[in-house]
């Protein structure tokens, strides 16, 4: 008795146009099984592939397939399709699977190309790959060109809008609906809020960069269209992106992202949602804060202030020179070792001294649980002020919810007392615009509200600070002599070295970041450190040496002495 061949079928389509005719999936397998029972083959197993493109393998039950046909012993004798094409269309990728699956013997047969195994029926498969992978080629020619001339003329081609626009219909062709985007009402103010902080802050800081802008937006729970929480990314592509003047660009990056030449590139009028003056105000403010990577050498070096020391004469860093064949090691001016005097005056300070007195004012003044408490009773305060902010903007969202219920309810009440028609289209858009305003309303309120039950319970408590001081004091420096530069970098980012003084900047932000992590409140955010000014309070028991950004007490130390290292008085 012969044992019936075991076979498995592979189905595919690539658009929903296939789906609707001659080779959608169901006709395939109807095929594949009727084709199965007429030779008495037993099947086995079916793999379908529904909306997957054949000209390369990024395709789940396709990979699945071959990763079957070529364990041994395979479950399977042969692969059957519809044609080759809804196997592969690229004939070298079509040949290289071909070739590992008939290493494990498991052939690929062709329900509408029959062929053999000798030489000239592999030429003719060959042959037939190339021609299906021109046609490929020229399919999608022809759509990019449809879809060109679509654009040119104003229209949109179907993908997901930017946020802040939404699709509607503009003109019927045919069978065929032609779509326009026009402004989204309900996240419009959204991208007007993102350039307004990126060019005038919030009120308090000045000027945001795109992480803070990212921060602001998620920390008032302004969510992204679908809910989500805003990245860097996203933030980025929102104040960047031409759409928002009034000019999309369509066809801009190929498949591998790179960017297309500008003969390619088809420019579609939208409507306008922020000025060209705000937008180029914009780049100017992005070019200028555009971040510096900063060098691994910061991170592993050798040295404990390195990356985070600068001259407070001519804003340089200060680098590590050594003498005496590096028995002596000093932080100096590197504009001064670079250009000589004609630079910088300048200043050498042995590093040994430099780094214990940084780690020894830090541990004997900022990390007292009083000066902590003061440090950061401001911006506990500040947290306050925002909980009180974030329940008027729930009061605002319900109100704003509560407002859209009654026009609707009075859009009804006029649709059943015969005043209006609910088949007219302007009155059916206004119906779904206004339920969309209200159900995204009640979503942000009762996130909003969620938020601010958690934030509620992250108390900071005395004993909480108390013991963060006593554990960094002890971390800060290492058994045997040395420090830790982590802990250090945690509590200061900046170090400015001048003739009388040194002056310590760091972020309240940062520490108490720090704080409430390590006290288990919640998990620290990782981030890059700005190198902008941050530190120094304006008014406390430190002056402020004019210093325009003053957020967080500046230290005075003293005395270093002269580059000599001989101390001064």
């Amino acid at each position: 008795m012969t044992v019936p061949l075991r076979a498995a079928l592979y189905l595919r389509v690539s658009t929903a146009r296939q789906a609707e005719h001659d080779v959608s999936i169901p006709d395939q397998k109807r095929q594949g099984e009727a084709y199965c029972a007429t030779r008495g083959y037993q099947l086995v197993e079916t793999y379908v592939e529904p909306g997957a493109s054949a000209t390369n393998d990024r395709r789940p039950e396709f990979q699945r397939m071959i990763e079957a046909g070529t364990t041994k012993p395979a479950p399977f004798d042969i692969v059957i399709v519809h044609s080759f094409s809804r196997f592969f269309r690229d004939h070298f990728e079509l040949e290289f699977y071909v070739r590992r699956l008939a290493k494990n013997c498991v052939r690929l047969v062709s329900i509408t190309q029959e062929m053999g195994d000798d030489p000239m029926h592999v030429m003719m498969r060959q042959i037939m790959a190339l021609f299906d992978e021109y046609q490929s080629k020229e399919n999608a020619k022809h759509v990019l060109r449809a879809l060109k001339e679509n654009a040119r003329q104003g229209f949109w081609n179907g993908s997901l809008p930017p946020i802040g626009y939404r699709v509607v219909a503009a003109e019927q062709r045919g069978a065929k609906v032609k779509k326009k985007l026009e402004i989204d009402p309900l996240h419009a103010d959204t991208i007007r809020l993102t350039y307004r902080l990126a060019l005038e802050g919030d009120g308090t800081n000045g000027p945001m960069g795109v992480k803070n802008i990212a921060v602001y937006l998620n920390q008032h729970r302004i969510f992204t269209r679908d809910g989500g929480r805003w990245g860097i990314g996203q933030v980025h592509r929102i104040l960047t992106r031409l759409t928002y003047v009034g000019r999309h660009e369509f066809n801009k990056r190929a498949k591998n992202k790179a960017l297309k030449p500008i003969s390619e590139i088809v420019t579609v009028e939208v409507p306008q949602l922020i000025d060209q003056a705000t937008f180029d105000a914009v780049q100017v403010h992005l070019r200028a804060r555009n971040p510096k990577v900063t060098p691994a050498r910061v991170v592993s070096g050798p040295t404990l202030l390195t990356g985070i020391c600068f001259c407070a004469d001519c804003g340089g860093a200060m680098t590590l020179r050594t003498g005496k064949g590096g028995r002596y090691r000093y932080y100096t001016c590197s504009i001064k070792a670079r250009e000589g005097e004609t630079g910088c005056n300048g200043r050498s300070i042995p590093m040994e001294k430099l780094d214990s007195l940084v780690v020894e004012h830090i541990a004997d003044r900022l990390l007292q649980p009083e000066r902590l408490e003061e440090i950061l009773a401001s911006v506990l305060d500040r947290r306050q002020e925002r909980a009180g902010r974030r329940r008027e903007h729930i009061n605002e969202l319900n109100k704003r919810a509560a407002e859209t219920g009654l026009r609707l309810k009075r859009l009804y009440d006029a649709i059943e007392a015969g005043v209006a028609d609910l088949d007219d289209p302007a009155l059916k858009e206004r119906v779904t615009s206004l339920k969309a305003i209200r159900d995204q309303a009640q979503a942000d309120a009762a996130r909003a509200a969620a938020m601010l039950e958690t934030s509620g319970q992250q108390a900071i408590t005395p004993q909480m600070v108390q013991r963060f001081a006593r554990t960094a004091r002890e971390r800060i420096r290492i058994d045997g002599g040395g420090y830790r530069r982590d802990h250090l970098r945690a509590l200061a980012q900046r170090v400015e070295v001048a003739d009388r003084e040194v002056r310590i900047i760091g972020s309240k932000s940062n520490l108490l970041q720090t704080l409430t992590a390590a006290a288990g409140v919640r998990p620290a955010t990782p981030g890059v450190r700005s190198s902008v000014l941050k530190w120094r309070r304006g008014r406390d028991s430190n002056p402020r040496y004019g210093f325009p950004h003053t957020h967080f007490p500046g230290v005075r130390l003293q005395p270093l002495g002269h580059p000599s290292g001989r101390a001064d008085g």
